[in-house]
């Protein structure tokens, strides 16, 4: 589990009439990842029948997936018993094509209907407005010899577009007003049109449209768009009970075609990237090796006449090509989930997901720790794994837990209970509560030198797993002078020993105890600091690269010196950015403290509302923000120090989804 699960790479000679029960047989397991096989001798062009399967399946698919939507219907589960192996084409289009018929038929009447429906609301919406008018909606329209505009007015610009119409020959109707709107009838010659539309636009006159075929006063046309709308709601009601009907009448079929389609479209893509010679099949791809002697047996028994070669993988050296498998443990996956989205572990690399369950809850704990608060999170964390709340965040849940039962212990480690700690405790209840360890706020300078020292341990512990992986990769250069190798690492051995011997109340204990040892390490961070300085130099003579100075002497004259004091500053500012997590511990105490102090002495009804709403807070906003502090430590100053990243992904071959793979 430290290391992605070994890799065997896997070339199959497959007879043609083999060919689709062994890819029924790769594609069963979900074991073997697929590589195209476009090696030299091999013809990929011949595939195109295979293509055009594809093809047809795939579109299939989406017209049945279209159905479903329609009809309302889940995906459901793949059934138990087998797929046919890519049936007829034809035999399965048919089946669609009648039920699509079918679906289609009632489909198009609804949406027909709903469009009716939206047309009469938007006619009903424009009519209200005219309820009270007493006239033939027919009698104000424009004839072709008139201008005519039936709409609505702000009430305060009426004498506006009157005033501005004066000069034009009109006819101006207020048909109904009140203080906010009124509802008025313009009309005049063709020739002034123009100039009668500009003017109503910009008194801000909205113009009312209706079909020509509404005739009589508005109350009457109104009442017989309720009467149409009643009718229309009645028959999509009734198209909606059909299309319930027919979706409980094919609901197995149709999830039967989706998975059988499904299933076809997956073999023929699959069968278009292999190989393919006169009489034969190539395949090519990788299987995790504690799958292959299962999967050969079941490739034999499909095959009598396959031919069977393997590669072992080995983890050394560099193997970037190689997809990487990572071992799915339920209880580990929101921490595989942290480290990918850092990157996904190279084959052969120290997979950091169990190093993360340790470090990960620690550092939070110790920035949030409550007892109270911590219990809070857990009991929350796994409500959400379970589904019971919040459950679009259901991949967090684990995660939250965790860290919540690290805040826990840390919080009776610290002495406190939702914020009630020392005095405000006793005084509270009655008793004592002490601190198992530590009381941040009243140890603030301790608090935050042992942060600093925890800072030293995952540092140190990162140069170290930096320089086995240089190992088992066997990049010597990079194991020897690389910014996390072995120089570099003793480099920071020598800076914290230096700094240990200064007389200075904030060095790290860690620092002290390093800086009494009898090491001289003036003269041994010296001769690392020079070699820092060249290690470009010297890792281009390590690697066999000439040049071993690129850009000229001049310019590498400056640009060493710079890198000597970058790695410096890096040294300083990693370690000191873990002062953060007692400054959190320091600060998470001090907001307690506040809220106290909102909440007042008495212990009455609104003291308590203030604790409940102030922890509440507390959980939710510092929560959170501790969470962005903890993997910013674990993304900026560990992970960077020995994990490299950058793995491929493992896509096995599967006729139907899997489980996404941490």
């Amino acid at each position: 589990m430290f290391f992605p699960r070994a890799m065997t790479e896997i070339e199959l000679v497959v007879p043609s009439k083999d060919l689709l029960a062994v890819t029924k047989i790769l594609s069963r397991r979900g074991v073997f990842h697929q590589a195209d096989s476009n090696y030299p001798g091999v013809d990929t062009g011949a595939a195109n029948t295979w293509q055009e399967t594809a093809a047809a399946y795939a579109a299939l698919e989406r017209r049945l997936q279209l159905m479903m939507q329609t009809l309302g219907i889940e995906e459901g589960q793949p059934p138990s018993a087998e797929f046919e192996a890519v049936p007829e084409i034809e035999t399965v289009r048919s089946a669609v094509d009648e039920i699509e018929a079918e679906v289609k038929r009632v489909s198009d009447q609804l949406s027909a209907e709903k469009k009716r429906l939206e047309q009469l609301q938007s006619d009903l919406r424009q009519l209200e407005p005219l309820a009270g008018v007493d006239a033939d909606i027919g009698s104000l329209r424009g004839s072709g010899y008139l201008f005519s505009m039936l709409g609505q007015i702000p009430t305060a610009n009426v004498d506006r577009l009157k005033t501005s119409l004066a000069r034009v020959p009109h006819v101006f109707l207020i048909l109904r007003s009140d203080s906010q709107k009124s509802v008025v009838w313009l009309t005049g010659s063709k020739n002034n049109a123009d100039v009668l539309d500009r003017a109503a636009r910009s008194a801000y006159l909205n113009p009312i449209a209706l079909p020509t075929e509404y005739r009589g006063t508005p109350e009457k046309i109104i009442k017989n768009i309720h009467e149409a709308i009643q009718t229309t709601q009645q028959k999509i009601s009734e198209l909606n009970g059909e299309l319930k009907k027919l979706a409980e009448a094919r609901r197995e079929r149709l999830q039967r075609l989706l998975w059988e389609v499904h299933a076809s479209r997956v073999t023929a893509d699959a069968i278009v990237r292999f190989g393919q010679l006169k009489h034969t099949y190539v395949i090519v791809g990788w299987v995790p090796t504690d799958d292959l002697e299962v999967l050969t047996q079941r490739l034999k028994q499909a095959s009598k006449e396959i031919l069977i070669q393997t590669v072992p993988i080995s983890r050394a050296g560099h193997n970037q090509h190689v997809p990487v498998a990572l071992f799915n443990n339920k209880w580990l996956k929101p921490f595989q989930m942290l480290v990918n989205t850092y990157a996904r572990p190279r084959y052969g690399e120290l997979d950091p997901t169990i190093l993360m369950a340790f470090t990960f809850p620690l550092l939070y704990g110790a920035m949030f720790g409550d007892l109270g608060q911590g219990l809070v999170l857990f009991i929350m964390g796994l409500l959400m794994h379970n589904g019971k709340f919040l459950k679009s965040m259901k991949s967090l849940g684990l995660l939250i837990a965790y860290c919540g039962a690290s805040a826990a212990i840390f919080g009776a480690l610290y002495g406190s209970v939702f914020g009630f700690e020392g005095e405000h405790f006793y005084h509270t209840f009655g008793f004592e509560f002490h601190p198992l360890w530590i009381s941040p706020l009243h140890e603030i300078l301790k608090v935050a030198l042992l942060a600093i020292d925890a800072g030293i341990v995952l540092l140190s512990l990162g140069f170290l797993l930096g320089i086995f992986n240089h190992i088992r990769s066997r990049d010597w250069a990079h194991l020897t002078f690389g910014h996390n190798g072995i120089v570099a690492f003793v480099l920071y051995l020598s800076f914290l020993g230096i700094l240990g011997r200064l007389d200075l109340p904030v060095i790290p204990n860690l620092a002290r105890a390093l800086g009494t040892l009898p090491v001289p390490f003036t003269a041994l961070g010296i001769v690392t600091g020079l070699g820092i300085m060249f290690s470009e130099v010297f890792r281009n003579l390590i690697e066999g690269h000439r040049p071993l100075i690129e850009g000229g002497i001049a310019t590498y004259a400056i640009q060493a010196p710079m890198e000597l004091f970058e790695v410096i500053i890096s040294f300083l500012s990693n370690t000191f950015s873990y002062v953060r997590v007692g400054a959190f511990a320091v600060a998470h105490g001090g907001l307690s403290l506040a809220i106290f102090s909102l909440a007042g002495e008495e212990h009455d009804l609104g003291f308590w509302l203030t604790i409940i709403i102030g922890n509440l807070f507390i959980i939710g906003f510092e929560g959170l923000i501790v969470g962005i502090q903890t993997m910013r430590l674990h993304y900026y100053e560990f992970l960077g120090k020995f994990f490299t990243g950058g793995g491929m992904r493992f896509e096995p071959l599967t006729l139907t989804p899997s489980s996404e793979e941490g």
